[in-house]
């Protein structure tokens, strides 16, 4: 019996985002698997799907024999005649099968081989395609929060915000907008949360038939994009973002550079009056974002990265990658910042550490006899 499915297959194809060729193949893999599974054969099976006429067509290969002992393999002479008159005994045959004939159990089968062989199609074209967007800001709608974690609707997927990747202080309901940073995408598998190099916890996909995109407002390369797309002297490679210190929805401070001497890369960046660097911090629930220029000489970029101080001494430890700096007395809590974090961030952005002494403190440590080596 023919089935039609030329519009079931263009329905399937265009529901799932899959090639229809990829619902033809899992159809006639589905169907094959179920025939051989209800007629316990091996090789003997075709399945055409004939797309001019529309219609499926099964096959079985059969002998001929004068006595049919096992109708599921064999044919008589007589019956074999109806389908190829030269047949005779001995020979094969293909004779149609009725769908119907499969029975409820086969066909439910049949429609497993089929689901499983799309979904995983599916799957795969869903992971290349968040892939490729791995590292790049997108946008989606808060749908439910699991445990801490924010479930994000992305369109043909939903992804994961893990509490640990979100800004403390803020918060959101359902059917809020939110931007993040692609920051993982896992075909198969889980992603462990670390916590002091150790694994906290490990979240597990939504689905177990789509890839599982992890999200972040956090990390540095968040910020990274939002400056870019605020800045197109960046897009454009006349200004590089060097490096990039963050404590989320708090303060982070941001190194930029550029050959050309014509540009002043960190006025740029910030913006006439602020208005750049405003419109990224305002996406960041107003964290502070202190703009630096990148110097090649650590010295230079480590008193910069002190801003809003202005260390009027120092001196570099090249072998410990340690500096020792002397601020005004009146201008240390400005170098330390509120809980460290001015010179927390200055370390993370500079990868040195930083030693801040007043001016006295600086000049008594001077004067003290050094440890020489050997």
């Amino acid at each position: 019996m023919a089935v039609k499915l030329k519009n079931v297959i263009e329905a399937v194809a265009k529901e799932k985002n899959v090639p229809e060729e990829i619902i033809e193949k899992a159809l006639i893999d589905g169907i094959t698997a179920a025939v051989k599974k209800e007629y316990g054969y091996k090789d003997n099976v075709q399945v055409i799907f004939d797309k001019e006429a529309d219609e499926l067509k099964v096959l079985l290969k059969k002998r001929v024999t004068p006595f049919v002992e096992n109708p599921k393999r064999d044919i008589s002479l007589e019956e074999a005649k109806k389908i190829d008159p030269k047949a005779e005994v001995g020979s094969y045959v293909f004779v149609p099968l009725n769908l119907e004939e499969l029975g409820r159990i086969a066909l439910n089968a049949a429609k497993e081989v089929i689901t499983h062989k799309v979904a995983r199609v599916e799957k795969n074209i869903l992971f290349k395609e968040f892939k490729e967007l791995e590292g790049k800001i997108v946008t989606g709608t808060v749908r439910r929060f699991e445990d801490g974690d924010i479930i994000v609707d992305l369109g043909r997927i939903e992804a994961v915000l893990p509490e640990e990747e979100q800004i403390k202080k803020e918060k959101y309901r359902v059917g809020d907008r939110i931007r993040a940073l692609i920051l993982k995408v896992i075909k198969d598998g889980s992603y462990p949360v670390y916590e002091r190099g150790k694994v906290k916890r490990v979240i597990k996909p939504i689905d177990r038939d789509k890839p599982l995109v992890i999200l972040s407002r956090t990390h540095p390369n968040f910020l990274r994009k939002l400056i870019e797309i605020e800045v197109p002297e960046i897009q454009e490679g006349e200004i590089e973002i060097k490096a990039i210190a963050r404590e989320p929805g708090e303060r982070a401070k941001v190194a930029v550079w550029t050959e050309d001497k014509n540009i002043d890369p960190v006025g740029v960046v910030v913006g006439l009056k602020g208005s750049r660097i405003q419109n990224v911090s305002a996406e960041l629930s107003g964290e502070k974002i202190d703009v630096i220029e990148w110097d090649p000489d650590p010295a230079q970029f480590i008193l910069r990265a002190l801003s809003p101080s202005h260390p009027k001494k120092w001196r570099l430890l090249e072998d410990e990658k340690r500096i020792e700096v002397a601020v005004p007395k009146n201008e240390l809590s400005l170098a330390i910042g509120k809980g460290g974090i001015n010179a927390k961030l200055a370390h993370k952005l500079t990868g040195w550490h930083i030693d801040i002494l007043s001016e006295e403190d600086f000049e008594r440590i001077q004067q003290l006899p050094r440890k020489t080596a050997g």
